[in-house]
């Protein structure tokens, strides 16, 4: 991670807790988790700051704020659990799928295995 890269993750992180902090003083939805919820989103977002975008991106970053959303719905109280941990498993299924896509680019590590 260059040193420019650094700074960006140090930098949304400072201001995902100061975000999480200043809702909560100001008693915007108290009983939510605002620093667990914004630092899944916060990853979600760096996912494809730091990779771009490619398919290994698209999956995790998606799903990253995919379950931030799902966590203020849970902790908001209009979501349960038994309904977000087989929605999570689906929307994982359908990014894994949509990756498959031609238009999604392979990461630009992945060497792909000789064909025979």
């Amino acid at each position: 991670m260059t040193a420019s890269q650094k700074s960006l993750v140090i930098s949304l992180l400072t201001i995902t807790v100061g975000v999480g902090w200043l809702m909560a003083s100001k008693g915007i939805a108290t009983h939510i988790n605002w620093v667990w919820t914004l630092g899944m989103a916060v990853c979600g977002v760096l996912m494809f700051v730091l990779m771009g975008f490619d398919k290994l991106s698209f999956v995790l970053g998606t799903f990253f704020l995919v379950c931030s959303a799902m966590s203020v719905l849970r902790q908001q109280g209009t979501l349960l659990v038994e309904t977000e941990a087989p929605v999570l498993v689906i929307v994982a299924g359908v990014l894994l799928l949509l990756a498959r896509s031609k238009r999604v680019p392979v990461p630009n590590w992945f060497t792909p295995p000789p064909s025979e």
